[in-house]
């Protein structure tokens, strides 16, 4: 690569994971996925400016795949935040009602 060619190892590395239909993200690596959709805006500009019509449209559907994914992590990120209610009474519920005979063998 020369100095005047746009650095493309992060976007490359991104596309491969973001076009997998299989990988999940996890949503602590989704800063890392904006990155990787920022990389490709700006890439689908220069491509755009560079008249480099066949760059761009791959480009694109690499952007597309990222925003797919960014979805998923949001909604994976919220669905793990949202506490469900099994029904089944906490310690701390419970302690506050438990109650000592005087004279049991643990009142010494």
């Amino acid at each position: 690569m020369t100095s005047t060619e746009p650095r493309r190892s992060l976007s490359w590395f991104g596309q491969r994971g973001v076009r997998c239909p299989l990988l999940r993200i996890d949503p602590a690596q989704q800063g890392r996925l904006e990155d990787i959709r920022d990389n490709l805006l700006a890439r689908i500009a220069e491509a755009e400016h560079e008249g480099w019509t066949g760059e761009a449209e791959g480009l694109k559907v690499s952007l597309s795949a990222a925003n797919n994914k960014l979805a998923q992590a949001g909604a994976l990120a919220a669905r793990r935040s949202a506490a469900v209610d099994l029904g089944i009474p906490a310690y701390r519920d419970i302690a506050g009602a438990t109650v000592s005979i005087p004279g049991d063998r643990h009142d010494r």
